[in-house]
């Protein structure tokens, strides 16, 4: 077992009953509590006003409708608490979705997970602790899906160069795109530079520019 996160206190909104129950069972398992399970968009708000969580987990389609109320939800509660950490999990891309989601909250604490995730445990509770810690965690997928719709921002980037700001997008450390492309953290930083450079992003006190390279390219 990884070293632990401090405990969190979790807000679930999953309107299936067995991935809702397992997903409670596996949060326990690494010592976080899920304080309340609930089905639909309006306990979710609900729950959140009560227990005041530390993250909310919710699906995007929810009861009645089953389109977009457990993002819309999630939307609202960042809205009126824009440094709730929320993380979406969905079974498909909804680019519209993820972009609407991560332009919330200055884009910090914030993540967009494929359901497919949940079954690699340890990588999908890291991601969760990401988001709880102000991270900004992407899908891979929705990445690449951003990336086919909107390329705009992102011409004057080398290959290279959105290699590695999709894997920022991911919510990975220089020292992890070190890894992931076998080169060493100093040339990530080199590129990370040229990216924030390109992008113009200057530096400045009352922002995050990592997050914001990250808004322009899901933009």
């Amino acid at each position: 077992m990884p070293d632990r996160h401090a405990p969190l206190r979790i807000v679930l909104a999953e309107d299936g009953v067995l991935l809702r129950d397992g997903l409670t069972a596996l949060l326990g398992r690494f010592g976080h509590e899920v304080v309340a399970a609930v089905g639909d968009a309006e306990a979710l708000c609900a729950a959140v006003a009560e227990h005041d969580p530390d993250i909310v987990v919710t699906d995007v389609r929810m009861p009645p409708g089953f389109q977009d109320e457990g993002l819309r939800a999630a939307l609202a509660l960042r809205t009126g608490r824009p440094r709730l950490p929320v993380l979406v999990l969905s079974q498909y891309v909804q680019r519209s979705y993820a972009a609407e989601l991560l332009d919330t909250g200055d884009g910090t604490g914030v993540g967009y997970l494929l359901k497919d995730r949940v079954g690699q445990v340890e990588e999908f509770v890291a991601a969760l602790e990401r988001v709880a810690d102000g991270g900004t965690v992407v899908d891979p997928e929705v990445v690449r899906q951003l990336l086919r719709r909107r390329r705009d921002p992102l011409e004057q980037l080398t290959p290279r160069e959105r290699e590695v700001l999709a894997l920022v997008a991911e919510g990975l450390s220089n020292a992890a795109i070190a890894r992931r492309l076998v080169v060493s953290e100093a040339a990530v930083g080199k590129h990370i530079g040229n990216i924030l450079a390109k992008l113009d992003l200057p530096p400045a006190e009352d922002t995050h520019r990592r997050v914001l390279a990250v808004l322009a390219y899901l933009r």
